[in-house]
């Protein structure tokens, strides 16, 4: 615990000459494992088969995972040590005004931080002179302290039980040394125990153990590190001005943030798309490590969502080191495990592709297994089908919100008030304006196309987020798939024009043929004073009214109707009650359970093609 001493001759320049002797020691960390993966075991698994290769690719990917340990450990001494010498600067700055205070007016301080005054002034009762005398500082808040003028605070002592000026003067100097010594030693006692925590195992084995740690680890450093790092972050910036505070920091800066806020530097909307994937990376490998800690359902489920995210980028990106890769790069732009999941996978770089889109998924969507396996191969089909229209196109799902589920006892849809309701899309339609936004940031295209694609009841997000004051930002065409209706009943409501609004719609799709509420409403009264309907009789009457509006397929609504299969029959043809609402992005023939019709209209807006678009009537 440090004396007032040993405060008073701290270099803090020495903590941060340790820091950078541990960046560079994680920098360094950072280049072997890149260059173990893409140089040794990439180049081994494409030249050598065998049982030897094997064995040697297994233990070049657990050295690769040592180095990823190493780089996450380092960067956080590092930032702890930073961090430690950037809080220590405040004590010691008033501590040594407390000290110049003393020496201008000749008081002594002692070893225990007490301070000797002289006598001065007289006595109110006989007139006799004041002796001096020493007094000891107290840790109480420096706003019930006396001013250095001699004047006492409000409810103080009475200047009758001491009329020596230099009492109250010695007072304030001793107290705001104690307060300076006092917050130095709780500051060091915080670090203490989180550099304590930064310890590697004997023989650094690093397992789903030494990871959950790691997770712990980061969130330690993160809550005693916020003045140095978090505080300064522009969390309530627009994603413009975060893009321009990113690029402002220095290289260090930068590290330092990815390397103890990776989940924060990821999430953040308007920084570079390339250096989103890299955060993210090493936060969904802390992620991972802190559910491998929680035996909780959800828990289970968005780690097996996460586990195969991992994979397919791993997968990815020993498949980019190829000459000539089968699919686009694969970023991760956002990961979180709050509410139930957040993921945002590309395929395609957003920031250099001429022609981007983001797909918000709908219904039942969660981080979990499905997501990674049907959501993110829906935007990785998007892309390879987009970009053979033009290489210049990416494509994105982006869950960013809490989706609505049906609840297993819902025998329809319309038993689940959940997906009923606008809630969840009015919550989460400022978060996809402000990704959107993020995307016209830090793309570097003069005039990017942009296209945003609701599916589902993410089709009611986009409609949400289509009334926020300018619409969706820099969005250029909308793709409305399987849309029980966006909330406004014509197309030219949505802010691109109604010549920019395009919807697929399966004639099996039941979700495009949701009654509308009043005929909900109708039905259900009718059912209550005994009248012809039966609960099965509350459907759609064929109307262009559906459950959240106008129905995106009719001719009132105003929408261009491109060509889609009509898709399996409810439970008779396929699995379920929906089977249809699932088949739009996917390339596979008809036979195959795909729609290869209405992939090849998505992809035809994407990459600005529209004219190559097959359209039909509509209801």
């Amino acid at each position: 615990m440090p004396t007032w001493q040993q405060l008073r001759d701290l270099d803090w320049g020495r903590l941060n000459d340790a820091a950078d002797g541990w960046g560079a020691v994680s920098n360094a960390a950072d280049a072997a494992r890149d260059r173990v993966s893409a140089e040794m075991t990439n180049a081994l698994e494409k030249s050598q088969e065998g049982e030897g290769a094997k064995a040697a690719v297994r233990r070049l990917r657990r050295l690769n995972e040592n180095f990823d340990y190493a780089y996450i450990e380092c960067g956080l001494v590092r930032t702890s040590l930073n961090s430690l010498a950037f809080e220590l600067r405040s004590p010691q700055r008033r501590l040594g005004q407390a000290l110049e205070d003393a020496a201008a007016t000749k008081f002594a301080v002692g070893a225990d931080g007490s301070v000797s005054y002289p006598a001065g002034g007289e006595s109110l009762i006989d007139g006799s002179k004041a002796p001096g005398g020493t007094v000891a500082g107290r840790s109480s808040p420096l706003a019930a302290r006396p001013s250095l003028d001699g004047r006492l605070p409000a409810g103080g002592p009475s200047p009758l039980l001491n009329a020596n000026p230099n009492h109250a003067k010695a007072w304030a100097i001793a107290d705001a040394i104690a307060h300076a010594v006092l917050e130095a030693q709780q500051i060091d006692r915080r670090f203490s125990q989180a550099l304590n925590r930064l310890k590697a195992k004997p023989g650094l084995r690093v397992d789903k153990a030494a990871w959950t740690d790691t997770a712990g680890d980061a969130a330690a450093v993160r809550g005693v590190a916020g003045g140095y790092l978090k505080d300064n972050v522009p969390i309530d910036a627009s994603p413009v001005e975060r893009n321009t505070w990113w690029h402002s920091l220095t290289e260090e800066q930068r590290e330092e943030y990815l390397a103890v806020y990776p989940n924060v530097v990821g999430n953040l909307d308007g920084i570079p798309a390339a250096v989103r994937d890299e955060a993210n990376r090493d936060n969904l490998t802390l992620l991972i490590g802190k559910l491998e800690g929680d035996d909780s359902e959800k828990a289970k489920s968005q780690l097996a969502g996460l586990r195969s995210i991992e994979g397919q980028l791993a997968a990815n990106t020993e498949e980019q080191a190829s000459r000539r890769p089968k699919e686009p790069p694969m970023l991760l732009l956002g990961v979180g495990d709050e509410g139930r999941g957040r993921a945002v996978v590309a395929f395609g770089n957003p920031d250099s592709t001429k022609h981007v889109s983001a797909y918000v998924p709908g219904l039942g969507t969660a981080l979990d297994e499905k997501f990674a396996t049907n959501d993110v191969q829906r935007a990785r089909d998007t892309a390879i089908n987009a970009q053979k229209l033009h290489p210049s196109s990416s494509s994105i799902v982006w869950l960013g919100y809490d989706a609505p589920q049906i609840a297993p006892d819902a025998e329809t849809l319309l038993g689940n008030l959940d997906v009923m309701s606008t809630a969840s899309a009015d919550a989460g339609a400022p978060a996809f304006n402000s990704f959107m936004a993020g995307l016209s940031a830090t793309n570097g295209n003069e005039d990017p196309h942009v296209t945003a694609i609701g599916h589902s009841y993410g089709s009611r997000l986009v409609g949400a987020a289509t009334q926020a004051e300018g619409g969706i930002p820099a969005a250029d065409d909308i793709i409305l798939l399987g849309s029980p209706g966006v909330g406004v009943d014509r197309a030219e409501e949505l802010g691109v024009g109604k010549d920019h609004v395009y919807v697929g719609a399966a004639e099996n799709d039941p979700v495009t043929t949701l009654p509308s509420k009043p005929e909900v409403v109708a039905g259900a009264a009718a059912v209550v004073i005994g009248g012809s309907y039966a609960a099965g009789d509350i459907a759609d009457q064929g109307d262009d009214d559906i459950w959240f509006g106008k129905d995106p397929a009719s001719a009132a609504f105003g929408a261009t109707r491109f060509v889609v299969d009509d898709g399996p029959l409810p439970v008779v043809d396929g699995k379920g009650p929906t089977p249809a609402h699932s088949n739009y992005f996917n390339p596979k023939s008809v036979e195959e359970g795909g729609d290869p019709k209405s992939a090849a209209n998505i992809a035809a807006v994407i990459a600005g093609r529209s004219d190559l678009l097959t359209t039909e009537q509509h209801r």
